[in-house]
């Protein structure tokens, strides 16, 4: 951070400052935990937050389910009562997003790993399961692919079913239901996924060292045609229109697959089925860590926050037996788990980002 930023950061520490010591800053204020951000993790925190208000004399924390750009932009809009304590969030925070943070005061960021998740892409039971590649997935989504006469252009995508992709899949139109760009899903989506795929056309790989932006451009932009349809935040909306729409193949978090097992069926990609064991394995490649971010300057100033912590983090929650892997979450590797119990216990922020 440069002198002119420090400089401004160091004036929006000492107002928000001024706000916690002044009386608005008050139990009766907000005597409850304000929570935004990330529909994939939603659900775990919500678990946590459910086991938190029967187990403590405080109350439950209320959760908003805003996708993770959304969240972690209402965490990072300032300090005090009127702004959320923790943020949910399906991929790490953005150094730009940091630099936004502290720009408004917001400077001591406690970054808790909780575990991971897998990205599934699913359609009902009924219909037939799809076997997937990266590249497949780059080839039916992308809003720009190479031109299917050869040569090293790229043309607007012209495919319109999945055996035009790839004739060993169904013929069916290729209808596929995900997220909207606030979501940390979708971010992980189509730097796993897509641009996994993306990197699997040599010539398109090569334009990464010579031109990064580029390179995302063509590999991260989805298709506007209509065969892509951004369904909102919400998974369980998703997976009630997959039911009702055979044809349809929806992208949400492994543990929305699992709780609804009887109703839709993961994709497999690169030849791997999505499951508890191939994702905490690191053989699932569509798989990526989740976060909870919380404010330290409400540490202490609104009631429970430390607690809740401290709940989030403990072996019953987050161990292999843990509830929250009961719910779907693949739990972190024990070393590291303790780490992260040791860091969040002494409330540490989290170290600069490159």
């Amino acid at each position: 951070m440069n002198h002119s930023a420090r400089k401004t950061a160091g004036i929006a520490v000492a107002a928000a400052t001024t706000l916690l010591a002044g009386s608005a800053w008050g139990q009766a204020a907000r005597d409850f935990i304000s929570i935004v951000g990330s529909s994939t993790v939603y659900p775990f925190a919500t678990v946590v937050a459910e086991q938190f208000g029967r187990a403590t004399q405080f109350k439950t924390p209320k959760i908003e389910s805003t996708g993770s750009g959304g969240g972690i932009k209402l965490f990072c809009a300032g300090v005090g009562v009127q702004h959320p304590d923790v943020a949910n969030s399906s991929r790490r925070i953005k150094a730009s997003e940091v630099a936004d943070c502290a720009k408004n005061g917001v400077v001591d960021i406690i970054e808790v790993k909780i575990g991971f998740d897998g990205i599934v892409l699913a359609n009902a039971v009924s219909a037939p399961r799809l076997a997937l590649t990266r590249k497949t997935v780059f080839l039916a989504l992308a809003k720009q692919v190479p031109d299917p006469k050869g040569g090293e252009t790229l043309v607007s995508n012209p495919y319109k079913t999945w055996k035009d992709v790839d004739p060993s899949l169904p013929a069916t139109a290729i209808e596929v239901l995900g997220p909207p760009p606030t979501s940390g899903t979708r971010d992980a989506f189509v730097e796993l996924a897509m641009e996994g795929g993306c990197k699997k056309v040599p010539w398109i790989a090569a334009i990464k060292d010579k031109d990064e932006n580029k390179f995302k451009s063509i590999c991260h932009t989805i298709r506007e045609d209509g065969r892509f349809i951004e369904a909102g935040e919400n998974d369980n909306l998703i997976v009630q229109k997959l039911k009702a729409n055979p044809n349809a193949v929806g992208i949400f978090g492994y543990s929305f697959l699992e709780q609804n097992e009887d109703a839709v069926q993961g994709s497999t990609v690169d030849g791997v089925e999505p499951t508890f064991e191939s994702i905490a394995e690191g053989a699932y490649p569509v798989s990526r860590p989740m976060f909870v971010y919380v404010k330290k300057a409400h540490v202490g100033a609104i009631p429970g926050l430390r607690e809740f912590v401290q709940e989030f983090t403990s072996n019953r929650s987050m161990g292999g037996e843990g509830y929250l892997a009961e719910k779907g979450l693949i739990p972190l590797p024990a070393a590291e788990l303790a780490a992260v119990q040791k860091a969040a216990a002494a409330m540490t922020p989290m170290a600069a980002l490159e």
